[in-house]
């Protein structure tokens, strides 16, 4: 209770919802809150996948 009094954690708290926002894209739009295959392997894949798809598409964002 007393560090959410700081103005460190004040300061960190303004950029949060940036970051739960991506989080939530990651879960909701592009699958990356269920596995679709089995192994270690194939959900690091898939993990790498959606975040390579939401830089992409930042990327893009940007350009035009």
């Amino acid at each position: 209770m007393a560090f959410q009094e700081t103005a460190e954690y004040k300061e960190n708290i303004k950029h949060r919802y940036k970051i739960e926002a991506k989080n939530s894209e990651l879960k909701n739009v592009h699958g990356y809150g269920r596995a679709i295959a089995y192994g270690i392997e194939n959900m690091q894949m898939q993990g790498a996948l959606a975040i390579f798809t939401v830089n992409l598409k930042k990327i893009i964002k940007l350009m035009n």
